[in-house]
Formats: C-alpha cells, structure tokens, sequence
C-alpha cells in the first residue's frame, strides 16, 4: 500500500474545492485539524473555485463553532505580506472569517495597504 505525501494531498484537496466537493474537505479537516496549517498554500492556488472553496470551508467551518480554526492564522499572516493584492485581501476575508484577537490584530495592521481593494476588505472584515 503506498503512501500520499503532504504535497499529493494538498493537491488533492485543491482539487477537490476547485470540483465543488467542500463536504468532503470539511470532512477531512474536521478528522484532521493539522490541515489547517495548509490553509496559505492552498489559497495561493491560481484557480478561483479553490478559493471560493476554502472560503466556504471557513464560514461552514466557523458555524459549526469549529475550535481548530485558528490553527490556520499563521499560514494566513504570511500571505498579508504576499505583493499579490488578491491574496493579500482573500487571506484578510479568511481572517475576518476566524475572528479572535490574533486575527482581528493582522487585519487592523492592514488597514493602510497601498490596494483600495485591499482596505476594502478590511473594512468589510471589521464590521463583522
């Protein structure tokens, strides 16, 4: 019986978010919360529907009152520093997503980035 390496299943999972099949990484990260330390990589995937997914995750993660949630901030803090604004502002989403002091403290240090999009994103991940 072979084994799949870290790398084959983040694949796997992106793969999986960019067909829609979000039940099934919920799934998945509920059985294993160390997958949320994957959370960064995965949303640096090129394919919207990857990131749309890992956003659904979060916010169904985030209603059943997940506890592991915050296990993905520091995969999420690196992105802020990404020149991508797109991740910049889809990891700030996230966090606004997770909530808590560590999260809500990296979005207020972005509320200067030089992207409008960016500061647009803060604002919305305020308010909630």
């Amino acid at each position: 019986m072979s084994t799949v390496n870290d790398e084959e299943l983040k694949k796997v999972i992106a793969d999986f978010l960019e067909m829609g099949h979000v039940e099934n990484i919920i799934a998945m990260f509920r059985r294993k919360p160390a997958y949320f330390d994957w959370s960064g990589e995965l949303l640096e995937d090129d394919r919207f529907n990857v990131r749309l997914g890992l956003t659904i995750l979060f916010e169904e993660m985030q209603a059943q009152g997940n506890a592991h949630l915050g296990r993905a901030v520091p995969s999420l803090a690196r992105l802020l520093e990404n020149p991508s604004s797109l991740l910049r502002g889809e990891a700030v989403g996230i966090l606004g997503i997770i909530g808590g002091t560590e999260a809500r403290e990296l979005i207020v240090a972005m509320q200067n980035d030089h992207n409008p999009q960016v500061r647009e994103m803060v604002a919305l991940a305020l308010e909630e």
